[in-house]
């Protein structure tokens, strides 16, 4: 791991080891104490900054007592290095990977592109049921997975600065029927008004665009560099390193250019809602 730049990986490490020690019930500077360890070089670790070895992190888990499930989970992640970091979740349902909810909660401004689907963070429950069970999921599986597509949305506050740039073929998509499409519209416009929201529609007329090459979000941080993600099938794919960002940066600032404003956005989703009368 590298010692002194915080990465999304590095991160996550260093909240699942502040956990591992919470359950001691000990503070950071009893268990540097415990360890013969500098209190700094814990916070480093706890901040995904590194400065450890894999015996010194063995050391430190075994000293927390931690299942060996988590244990193993996190000298994974230790293990771990670079700015680009590909996950496989088991259940096979990328978007509810821990990563990338740890990601959205500590953000405070989410780009998001869209370009088949209304935005996973904006959708309804009835929408989000339907686009759930189309996917490779197991039946059994689809409504604990809906329930916490559901509560992701949560996220939305006025903490935090929302950009959604949605192609307008993701609103002509008829999910669920003429009912949920109606609804899901009505939700669209309801969250549009909000200062913290902003929802702006590539038009089709805009033909050949920038953001063909596929969905992407980029999350912005407080304290840490911004992250990219972007999710197939059954993986996703997390980016910290400045290049990547800065390419993704530089989608949006082109999509922002052919995208309509706010006013115009809400226009092109009442006009649809109209013909649904």
């Amino acid at each position: 791991m590298p010692k002194r730049s915080s990465s999304v990986v590095g991160r996550e490490f260093g909240n699942g080891v502040r956990a591992a020690i919470e359950s001691t019930g000990l503070t950071q500077r009893q268990l540097a104490e415990a360890l013969g360890w500098q209190e700094a070089k814990l916070s480093d670790m706890l901040a995904g900054k590194g400065g450890v070895n894999e015996s010194e992190v063995r050391e430190l888990l075994a000293y927390c007592r931690t299942p060996l499930k988590e244990r193993e989970r996190l000298l994974d992640l230790f293990r771990e290095s670079g700015n680009v970091w590909l996950q496989m979740p088991e259940d096979g349902v990328p978007d509810q990977v821990r990563t990338l909810i740890e990601q959205e909660q500590n953000a405070n401004q989410i780009d998001c592109w869209s370009m088949i689907l209304v935005p996973g963070l904006l959708q309804i429950p009835e929408y989000i049921t339907v686009v759930t069970e189309a996917a490779p999921v197991e039946a059994e599986n689809v409504p604990p997975l809906v329930a916490a597509r559901v509560a992701r949305a949560e996220i939305l506050d006025p903490d935090r600065k929302f950009n959604f740039y949605v192609h307008e073929q993701a609103l002509w998509l008829p999910v669920g029927g003429e009912e949920v499409w109606r609804e899901q519209l009505a939700h669209l416009l309801r969250m549009s008004v909000r200062k913290y929201i902003s929802l702006r529609i590539i038009p089709r007329s805009a033909g050949m665009h920038a953001g063909t090459s596929g969905d992407f979000r980029v999350m912005k941080f407080p304290k840490y560099p911004p992250v990219v993600y972007i999710e197939s099938v059954r993986c996703c794919l997390f980016f910290d390193d400045k290049e990547t960002v800065d390419t993704y940066e530089t989608i949006l600032t082109d999509l922002a250019a052919v995208a309509l404003d706010e006013e115009q956005s809400r226009a092109v989703i009442n006009s649809i809602l109209e013909g649904l009368q």
